[in-house]
């Protein structure tokens, strides 16, 4: 049998069959580039909001702006992490549409695919991968869409407003709660997109499970509703399956639950006399940690360093000056009498209004030191941050891994390798447990929405995400006296790294939060979404086939180079 040619066999073959051409993002430098008259036709459809980005690099790390979320946030060419040693160096778009609403994002996303650029979504830009900047972009931004409503056990927030926005509405003028992060400065829209916890997640849930419905714009640019009932695939992947990976949020409902009457914490720091010393201290906080501090009442942080020191930073929910104080006794007994170990400062422990957690002139009154403030001119007096937040702003990571911590290592026949495990880690670098950040100990409810979730399964299995960061600040390459420190950044990444290691140790395959992991992580699908990314990638595939909205290990971004100009 004589069997035709391949050309003329090819020719037989349905069209569908002939693979597309991999896809280019073009450039300014390229010839696709789109035209002056062609973005002056996008400045018309956006009623002038348009504009050329600036970058203000020089100016910013060399003054105290820098050292300012707000400028950050409010100067689009600009991220709050500046950038990560050997991954990237935050770089403005070309152009930004200052989006109004959801018309505004749908006529940049429309430009976007029509004339085939890469596109980059800012709203917080709070991001420690770079994923709300990218060079030769269009930038969507929607930082002024912060408008907050509150209504029938219910609040809706535009896709750029900060946590702290959301707060002051709902809590400290509206007597509620909504569950958001603990980062004041942290966007809304990137929080509930990437799981979200903050101090009380251990009480309230997380952030994503809070959604009630999102308006987003998908890439073919239509603005779509996601709720339980419309496009409900879209609506659960959005509830952690990474920020800017399906869509343009333009505005999200959560749900308001009531406000506890009380909050506080419990802060000091303890330091022991000796490596063995130490190695109890982490033993008996362990236990500690078991018998009294594992439910919902309880989250946050402890901080074990390598000079031997015990960093505690917890709040509760819930409880009064007393109860709190009652469980912490004990502890507190045990250092003083053993003599191995110094209090470094008086422990603070204590209760207050839960309304007030947010409440800037509430805290000036009563004289709590808690809050950075934007001294800008003009600026409001709400525009605070945490001052433990204040080292992540405007620094250059060097090295971040997570790890959640299954409750199981708190068992009684585990602990002591938790323990082991937390000293050998400590040698190397700071190790951070986050508490409110794993939800076994949490009620059934919480675990249920949960479980309903985009975020890794493990979440639910674990008492705590493993937290080990390095960095430097301010830096960026080609400033005087700013550069950043590439020698100490790779030592530092080492280091975070084997500390993690010896964690993973006890906790293999444990997975990691999206939000706050490394840039360099091996298999992201796993360890992020675990069991959950295949379903997530069928939903990408439905919404944005071509892959417009690309973010750093983001779902489907597998598919394109790392800088997401060229599709594999």
């Amino acid at each position: 049998m004589k069997f035709s040619g391949g050309a003329s066999l090819l020719g037989l073959w349905p069209h569908s069959l002939v693979a597309p051409p991999p896809i280019r993002r073009v450039r300014p430098s390229d010839p696709g580039w789109p035209s002056p008259k062609s973005w002056q036709r996008l400045n018309d459809s956006v009623d002038g909001n348009l504009f050329r980005v600036e970058f203000p690099i020089d100016a910013c790390v060399s003054s105290a702006d820098v050292k300012n979320p707000y400028y950050l946030g409010d100067t689009p060419g600009l991220t709050q992490t500046l950038g990560w040693v050997d991954a990237w160096t935050t770089r403005p778009s070309v152009y930004a549409v200052a989006a109004r609403n959801a018309a505004d994002i749908a006529a940049a996303v429309n430009f976007a695919r029509e004339n085939n650029l890469r596109v980059v979504v800012k709203g917080g830009g709070h991001s420690y991968q770079g994923t709300s900047n990218a060079p030769d972009s269009l930038l969507i931004w929607t930082r002024h869409m912060r408008d907050v409503t509150v209504q029938n056990g219910a609040v809706t927030v535009g896709s750029g407003a900060i946590w702290q926005q959301a707060y002051d509405v709902v809590t400290t003028k509206g007597g509620a709660y909504v569950q958001g992060g603990g980062c004041t400065t942290v966007g809304v829209a990137g929080l509930i997109q990437s799981g979200g916890f903050g101090s009380f997640s251990k009480h309230f849930g997380m952030a994503a499970a809070g959604l009630l419905e999102a308006e987003v714009v998908t890439a073919d640019g239509q603005v779509r509703i996601a709720n339980t009932s419309t496009n409900p695939d879209l609506f659960w992947a959005l509830k952690g399956g990474g920020g800017g990976t399906f869509g343009a949020v333009s505005r999200l409902t959560l749900r308001v639950h009531d406000l506890p009457e009380l909050a506080g914490g419990a802060n000091f720091r303890v330091k022991a006399a000796s490596d063995d010393a130490y190695r109890r201290l982490i033993r008996r906080f362990v236990a500690l940690y078991r018998e009294s501090l594992f439910n919902d009442q309880w989250g946050e942080q402890v901080h074990f360093s390598p000079d031997n020191t015990l960093g505690i930073s917890m709040v509760h929910i819930g409880l009064t000056t007393e109860q709190s104080r009652r469980i912490w006794q004990p502890f507190l007994d045990w250092l003083r009498s053993s003599g191995a170990y110094t209090i470094e400062s008086e422990p603070v422990i204590g209760s207050m209004p839960l309304r007030h957690w947010w409440d800037v002139d509430w805290r000036n009154e009563h004289h709590h030191d808690v809050f950075k403030s934007d001294r800008r001119p003009g600026s409001s007096p709400g525009n605070v941050w945490w001052n433990g937040d204040a080292g992540q702003v405007g620094w250059v990571v060097w090295g971040f891994e997570s790890l959640w911590l299954p409750a199981s290592l708190l068992d009684d026949d585990s602990q002591e390798n938790l323990a082991s495990a937390l000293f050998a880690a400590s040698r190397y670098g700071e190790v951070e447990l986050h508490f409110n950040k794993g939800l076994a100990g949490a009620p059934a409810d919480v675990i249920e929405a949960a479980n309903d979730t985009a975020m890794h399964p493990a979440v639910c299995r674990a008492f705590a995400l493993a937290i080990i960061a390095d960095g430097q600040g301010p830096a960026y390459p080609g400033v005087l006296n700013h550069e950043p420190d590439v020698a100490g950044g790779r030592k530092g990444a080492n280091a975070v790294h084997r500390a993690m290691n010896e964690l993973r140790a006890v906790a293999p395959n444990g997975g990691a939060y999206v939000s706050e992991s490394n840039f360099f992580e091996s298999d992201f699908q796993q360890a992020y979404w675990g069991s959950n990314h295949a379903r997530l990638a069928k939903v990408k595939q439905r919404y944005d086939p071509d892959g417009l909205f690309f973010v750093h290990n983001g779902v489907g971004s597998e598919q394109w180079s790392a800088d997401g100009f060229t599709q594999r």
